[in-house]
């Protein structure tokens, strides 16, 4: 792969600065869509621009005579996808995007740990410490707000919806590993969104979206562009750069959050709200997001000692 490394920084910040300012837009539009429907529209903008970009490519994937195994796998990343979609959406209803964000790292540290225990991977010394910073960082950043968890008012319930968002993303990670062996990146994701479009179209209710203004409008075209915008910038990084130094910038999607939410307060504060955070919860976030970068790109530093 020939190295591209300013077009590849351009793709990974493109992707994290799209991820981080998503659940600022969703917020927006949560309090006149139902989260069903949000998600069902952010499906149906991400299937039919794939739909159109495979076709043009004449890249759209066959699905006679593969294995039933494929099938399920495909089955599993659609139930992956789709519930991370909801549950994440639905979070969103209860806890500030900075909070909804802090909780992603916990995708990458379990799906680290099924790879130890599905695929025989290793885990690293640098990957054990960095989860034991991302526990500390997040014991820092929920530092004023252990009185929520004990009370399990509507804040943890928040919360606990973020975290069950992050762990059932592992199902479509997996899923995603295993159909990569038969399926281009494209090719996989095509198929998942068909099925979480499929999976979201009985309970969505397409004619709420007359009952938004015209800022809240814009808000829900944007989370439609982002979902097909961000994952495919992504997946460019990764053409033109070095994988360790692509997770690099995406690792500080929080951080991104957390920016951009306080530049959208000060442009436009009849909109916006920031999170009331003290700074021991800005020492957690640094700390949640540094635990997370050790571990994307530690081995480069240890290997360089040895």
């Amino acid at each position: 792969m020939q190295q591209k490394p300013i077009l590849g920084f351009f793709y990974a910040l493109t992707a994290a600065v799209m991820w981080g300012s998503l659940p600022i837009a969703i917020q927006q539009v949560l309090p006149a869509m139902n989260v069903e429907t949000i998600v069902w529209y952010r499906f149906s903008a991400a299937t039919l621009g794939l739909f159109l970009l495979l076709i043009c490519s004449k890249k759209l994937p066959k699905l006679n005579n593969i294995h039933r195994r494929y099938w399920w796998f495909l089955l599993l990343g659609v139930i992956g996808l789709a519930a991370n979609f909801f549950l994440f959406n639905y979070a969103l209803k209860f806890i500030p995007p900075t909070t909804s964000q802090i909780l992603s790292p916990f995708s990458s540290f379990m799906m680290l740990l099924f790879g130890v225990l599905l695929f025989k991977e290793k885990l690293g010394i640098h990957q054990k410490i960095g989860f034991i910073l991302l526990v500390i960082g997040l014991l820092l950043f929920f530092n004023d707000r252990f009185s929520d968890f004990l009370q399990f008012n509507l804040y943890f319930k928040g919360v606990f919806l973020g975290f069950c968002a992050s762990l059932i993303w592992v199902a479509y990670g997996i899923a995603q590993k295993m159909l990569l062996i038969k399926f281009s990146s494209q090719q996989v994701l095509f198929m998942i969104y068909i099925g979480c479009f499929a999976v979201f179209t009985p309970t969505a209710a397409p004619t709420q979206v007359m009952n938004l203004n015209l800022f809240q409008g814009l808000c829900l075209l944007y989370c439609c562009a982002n979902t097909l915008i961000a994952y495919g910038a992504y997946a460019e990084s990764l053409n033109c750069w070095d994988v360790a130094k692509v997770s690099a910038i995406t690792t500080q999607i929080p951080i991104f959050t957390l920016v951009i939410s306080h530049i959208l307060v000060w442009v436009a504060p009849q909109y916006f709200t920031i999170d009331d955070l003290n700074w021991i919860s800005y020492a957690g976030a640094i700390i949640v997001v540094s635990g997370a970068l050790l571990s994307a790109i530690g081995h480069k530093f240890i290997k360089n000692k040895n």
